[in-house]
């Protein structure tokens, strides 16, 4: 059985974007480069939602660095009821049942599933039991009331076991929990 990774780039306040925030809400370093390149360079199947695929194949030439392109390269599924087509290579689109088929591939898969962003698609396999890591990459700002896509919305509560946790760039946080299957303390 294969292992799912999912990684949530936030801010302080829980925004996965703001509505004038640069990519990676403007604290790119070098730390944060290398460790993008390692978790890059892994063998990996990425799920993605329509939404995010569109914002990574829609970006510019500009925009488009080394670690943009080694994921465009990677296996990719893109859950969709509505895209028709995929730009990247290897890459496939899928209507079916997100659960299920995370399920199926889970057992079937010669390599581990990582998502990136798609927070719908995170949603649904937190709340489904699926994802065996968890890590938030917190940048360090308040986003407030221009934040989009706040990641903890509708998120069902879970019990948490810090796995790793490390300062990139000295300033962002990253943090890896492992779901333990528990119910959260109670009052």
């Amino acid at each position: 059985m294969q292992t799912l990774t999912v990684d949530v780039f936030i801010s302080v306040d829980g925004w996965a974007g703001g509505e004038t925030s640069p990519g990676y809400f403007g604290y790119f370093g070098p730390d944060l480069e290398k460790w993008i390149t390692a978790e890059s360079a892994l063998p990996q199947l990425v799920v993605l939602g329509r939404r995010t695929y569109e914002a990574l194949a829609g970006l510019p030439e500009e925009a488009r660095d080394a670690g943009w392109r080694r994921m465009s390269e990677l296996n990719t599924v893109v859950f969709s009821k509505t895209l028709g087509t995929a730009s990247w290579p290897n890459t496939r689109i899928c209507r079916d049942d997100l659960v299920g088929e995370i399920r199926r591939l889970k057992g079937e898969s010669d390599v581990p599933l990582r998502t990136m962003g798609s927070l719908s698609v995170v949603r649904q396999l937190l709340d489904a039991g699926l994802v065996d890591r968890l890590r938030l990459m917190t940048f360090p700002l308040l986003v407030g009331p221009s934040g989009r896509e706040p990641f903890y919305a509708d998120v069902l509560s879970a019990d948490l076991e810090l796995v790793e946790h490390r300062a990139l760039d000295g300033r962002v946080l990253l943090v890896e929990y492992r779901p333990t299957g528990r119910d959260i303390p109670r009052a």
